[in-house]
This record gives structure tokens, C-alpha cells and sequence, in this order.
């Protein structure tokens, strides 16, 4: 073949090579392009049912929830302080029905509960309130000490306990037996938890202020304990609007950080070998899953411990899953509350049963939750952020300074007598 015949053969060769890869790679191209589908009946719906959720839920934090009241079973019955809601009798001019309270009971899962509809005269305010016959108390916060169940003669610890609502009812369940360590470490939140405690005629009850996180390296061995966890009170927005706009992703962060650790510190406070006990309610009057399932989740890694359940015989069964996070199974096995559900403050609750108190070791870094670092990092920024100041030099002591002087010194000189010995 003559030269330019080849070249047109390869040329040839060329082009046809070029059109087979053109042709593979535009269907690659189409094989890979994303198909449309239009969701299902189901998917439309779920979608639906989580919208108006969403809607009934935040209208229901613009609606105040009703007064609720608990009796003190150490002083009074619920028929003797509202009377007149089972029959009439001559007392009743004293009972709160006498005295145009329009109120019934809270409903068939308390025994002690009373929702107030109406009141001439404050609640906060009458013989009976002065006199201890009962305490003003959110019909949510009854329910982590229902969980817990306390036995008479027990050791227990309510390790945030402030102002008193959940620890005098502890005292009431128990009738004035065993011991009581309730602590708080606001010192001027405790004046209102020990003023409840007198005024309700508690007496086995002892008030303290410590970190809670230091609580194990202090005292131990509770066969009970009662963590009301402090949190962004995205639970409680009809009580204080503020939560809508003062708190951040970081704020829910930081809560989140130092629930674990007051958890962790709880679960130390358990005496798994307890005959009695060995248990431990964790509760916060927040929806958030960061303070809830995330904090759950986080104790059972760390932690010999398991959730049974919580023995309440009403609420939504908490996440397993949220989300891209996948939680553990047993999860499913706390509790959640909805305003616009339950008409009750929003809550959770899990109940912990401990199985040793030995403390499992601590896992490699590498082995960590890339969840937990990310969070530590955050909430380490936020703090950064909020503690921002100028530093100052630090002034060196001159006895130091002369040390440092000579030593620089000392070692420039070595360098120079290398360097002649060298030449």
C-alpha cells in the first residue's frame, strides 16, 4: 500500500475506535441518570400526618397548660382535699370545692393528681397549701417518680432536686422512711427545696449542694437515683416563650455534654448489688433527640447498664432511630410526652437498671463515635467563644530568667569552642 493509503486506514481505524467509545460512554451515561419516581400513597401520607404533628405541636406551646396540683399523701387524702368532687359532707365549706375551686382528678394513672379548671382565690395560696396538703406541680414531672417507684427503707438520691415537687413526693411514696439525699447545686434554689420539705413535713430528707458530677467521689452506694437533667426547656415553651429565640444548636450541644456526664456520674451513684433497687430514672422536660435518646444511647456504651421499662401505662415510645443516627434497639422502651398529645408539658423518661458497678474500660479514640467528637468540638468552640479575653503576658520570675540567661548562654559558647576546633 502506498503511504497515504495506510494513513487513510489508520485514520479509519481511528474514527471508528472514537465512535464505539463515544457510543459506550453516552449509555453509561444514561444508565447512571437519576429516575424519577413519584412517591407513594403511604410516603404522601406519612408526610401528611408529620405536618399537622408539627402544626398541632406549636400551636400547643402558644396555649398555657392547666394548673395541676399534687395531693400530699403524708397529710391528706385527694377525696378529703377536693371533697366535694366525691360527695358532700359538713367539712366540705374547708375543702378546696368549698371554696369554689372547680378541679377533678388528673386522670386514671395518678392517684394523688388534681387538674384545676378554675379558682377564685390563688392556688398558691389557700389554708390547705400553707398548711402542706398538697403542692403546686406540672402533671409531667409526677410521672419520673412513678418510674422509679421507690420502696420504703430505701437509700435515694434525686441529684437535681430543686424546688422540691418530685423529692417530696419521693418522701410520700416511701411514707417518711429510709433516707433521702436531695441535691441541688444552686444554693439559692435549695432555700425553696428546703422550705417545700418542712412545709409538706417531710423528715427523712437530707439537702445538700454539690456538683452533681462530683456526686460518686463524695458518697455512693443509692440503691435509687433520680436525674431531672438540666436542658433547653424546648418542652416547656408555653411556660417560657424566651426558649424560641435565645437558644442555639450550641446550646442544645453544651445541655447535651453535660447531661452525659451527669448520667455517667448517676449511674455511679447506683449500687448495682442493692436487694431492693439498682435503678435509675433519667428525665428532662425537653424534646430535643440530642438531650434524649442521643444521652441514652451514650450512657449504655459506657456504661453496665440496661433500660427496662418504665411501668407508665400511657406516652410514645422513644426513637431507635433519627434521621441519619441509628440508636439501640431497647430505646423503644423509654417514654415520650407531647403537649399537644398528652396536654402535659413535653417529657422523656427512661429507667436504667444497673448490672455492675464495675467502670468498663475506655475505649481507643479511634474507636469513638464520630458523633461524640464532633459535639465535644462544638461545644469546646461555644465555650471558646463565650470566655474570650486578652491574654496577658505572663510575667517570668527573674531567678528563672537568670537560669534561662545562663543556660542560652552556656550553650552558645559550646558552639563557638566546636567551631574553632573544627577550623
Amino acid at each position: 500500500l502506498l503511504p497515504i493509503e495506510k494513513a487513510s486506514k489508520k485514520l479509519d481505524q481511528k474514527l471508528s475506535k472514537d465512535r464505539k467509545l463515544a457510543e459506550e460512554e453516552l449509555q453509561t451515561n444514561i444508565a447512571q441518570s437519576e429516575v424519577f419516581t413519584l412517591p407513594s400513597g403511604q410516603e404522601i401520607e406519612k408526610e401528611n400526618i408529620l405536618k399537622i404533628a408539627l402544626i398541632e405541636f406549636l400551636e400547643a406551646n402558644e396555649v398555657e397548660r392547666p394548673v395541676t396540683i399534687r395531693t400530699n399523701s403524708l397529710k391528706s387524702r385527694r377525696r378529703d382535699l377536693a371533697q366535694a368532687c366525691y360527695y358532700a359532707k359538713a367539712k366540705c365549706a374547708t375543702a378546696l370545692i368549698g371554696r369554689g375551686v372547680n378541679l377533678d382528678p388528673i386522670g386514671e394513672w395518678s392517684k394523688v393528681g388534681l387538674i384545676v379548671f378554675d379558682s377564685p382565690v390563688p392556688i398558691g395560696a389557700t389554708p390547705e397549701y400553707l398548711a402542706g396538703h398538697y403542692m403546686l406541680q406540672g402533671a409531667s414531672s409526677m410521672l419520673p417518680v412513678m418510674a422509679l417507684a421507690p420502696q420504703p427503707n430505701e437509700k435515694i438520691l434525686d441529684m437535681c432536686s430543686a424546688p422540691g415537687g418530685k423529692t417530696t413526693y419521693l418522701a410520700a411514696l416511701m411514707k417518711n422512711t429510709g433516707m433521702i439525699v436531695a441535691n441541688d447545686i444552686n444554693k439559692e434554689r435549695c432555700k425553696a427545696l428546703t422550705a417545700n420539705i418542712h412545709r409538706l413535713g417531710v423528715i427523712n430528707t437530707i439537702v445538700c449542694s454539690e456538683s452533681g458530677r462530683q456526686f460518686p467521689k463524695i458518697v455512693g452506694g443509692f440503691d435509687r437515683v433520680l436525674l431531672d437533667a438540666p436542658c433547653s426547656g424546648t418542652g416547656v415553651i408555653s411556660k417560657d416563650a424566651s426558649v424560641k429565640t435565645n437558644k442555639s444548636e450550641k446550646d442544645i450541644l453544651r445541655c447535651s455534654h453535660i447531661q452525659k456526664e451527669l448520667l455517667l456520674s448517676a449511674i455511679d451513684s447506683v449500687d448495682a448489688r442493692s436487694s431492693t433497687g439498682g435503678y435509675l430514672v433519667y428525665c428532662t422536660c425537653s424534646i430535643m433527640v440530642e438531650e434524649d435518646e442521643w444521652v441514652v444511647d451514650y450512657a449504655l456504651k459506657h456504661r453496665s447498664v440496661k433500660l427496662v421499662p418504665t411501668g407508665l401505662e400511657f406516652g410514645r415510645e422513644g426513637f431507635t432511630k433519627f434521621k441519619e443516627r441509628r440508636f439501640h434497639p431497647t430505646l423503644k422502651l423509654t417514654r415520650r410526652y407531647y403537649p399537644h398529645e398528652h396536654n402535659m408539658d413535653g417529657f422523656f423518661v427512661a429507667k436504667f437498671k444497673k448490672l455492675s458497678n464495675l467502670v468498663p474500660a475506655k475505649k481507643d479514640k479511634s474507636e469513638d463515635s464520630e458523633d461524640t467528637e464532633e459535639e465535644v468540638e462544638e461545644v469546646e468552640e461555644a465555650e471558646d467563644e463565650d470566655n474570650a479575653v486578652e491574654e496577658e503576658p505572663v510575667a517570668v520570675p527573674i531567678a528563672k530568667k537568670r537560669k534561662l540567661d545562663n543556660k542560652k548562654f552556656k550553650k552558645w559558647k559550646k558552639g563557638k569552642r566546636d567551631k574553632k576546633f573544627r577550623r
